[in-house]
């Protein structure tokens, strides 16, 4: 039985239908989705992350707009340009790349983006809706991992989901998303984090185990049980001499010490990170459509 969750033909999957309901959204309305993204200063992940979104954008025939900004800029400058960008009707999501430099506040910067063109989910708007069970803009990381865990059939009702992590990007959202009442969730969830005694107490317990600790390869045969459904969220990188990079991407779970235990598991690369940028573009489609009405 294959037992890993493919994220990249999941993730392709989702773009083949976000295109058609993209064209016919133009079709129909002449409107192009546009996302406007901003880098503030010059870190080389960034322009990286923010080069992949744009380029995906044109894949699917959207509008996209990048404005680089120097590492001076002050954050009266980016409030802004998001100011401009709330008020602009071409432009439908919006997304400031983080990490931004230290005088400008990353919270500040979110709360001034339009909640409806929030395309990264992370608006105190947006977040009290996710909580409450309104339809909002999610979260990307945590949308995508629920699409992975229904288009691999996996049933959550009443299952025991835990969670090891809890940033605002994705163990909160996530754990959210897990016990919302719908088909497609209903879990029973535990988060586990720093302050735990013994991870492994927890982690031994779980149906599915997301695990979100950004901690290399912290998840052993030991700490789980037979026939769990893991989502490894974590990308380490781990020296690796001898390779031609120097180093190899690695997630929070040992995947060969698990693998003969497990019953579905995303590997890293290639499982939850192509999900991401997907379920960016299904939310700057989602805004658009909801700022045509």
């Amino acid at each position: 039985m294959e037992k890993i969750i493919d994220g990249k033909k999941i993730s392709q999957d989702i773009r083949e239908e976000i295109f058609s309901k993209a064209t016919a959204f133009k079709e129909s309305t002449g409107i192009i989705p546009g996302l406007a993204l901003m880098i503030v200063g010059n870190d080389p992940a960034s322009e990286v992350y923010v080069g992949m979104k744009a380029k995906t954008c044109e894949k699917l025939g959207f509008y996209s707009l990048i404005e680089r900004l120097p590492e001076t800029t002050s954050q009266e400058q980016v409030l802004a340009m998001i100011d401009e960008w709330n008020n602009r009707p071409d432009i439908h999501g919006i997304l400031v790349q983080m990490p931004l430099p230290k005088h400008v506040s990353d919270m500040e910067v979110i709360k001034r983006i339009n909640p409806d063109k929030d395309v990264d989910g992370f608006h105190p708007v947006n977040v009290g809706k996710l909580v409450a069970g309104i339809p909002c803009l999610q979260a990307c990381t945590p949308a995508g991992i629920m699409e992975l865990l229904k288009r691999s059939n996996v049933s959550l009702k009443g299952k025991h989901a835990v969670v090891l992590g809890r940033s605002n990007i994705v163990g909160k959202p996530i754990a959210n998303l897990l016990y919302q009442k719908n088909k497609d969730a209903n879990a029973i969830v535990t988060i586990c984090h720093t302050a735990a005694q013994d991870i492994a107490y927890y982690t031994r317990q779980a149906d599915v185990l997301i695990a979100a600790a950004g901690a290399p390869e912290i998840i052993k045969r030991d700490m789980i049980k037979e026939g769990v459904v893991i989502i490894d969220v974590g990308t380490n990188r781990v020296e690796a001499p001898g390779t031609e990079k120097g180093y190899r991407l690695t997630g929070d779970v040992d995947f060969n010490d698990v693998y003969d235990k497990v019953s579905l598991i995303t590997p890293v690369p290639g499982g939850v990170g192509p999900m991401t940028i997907t379920m960016l573009m299904y939310n700057t489609l989602e805004a658009a459509i909801m700022q045509a009405r």
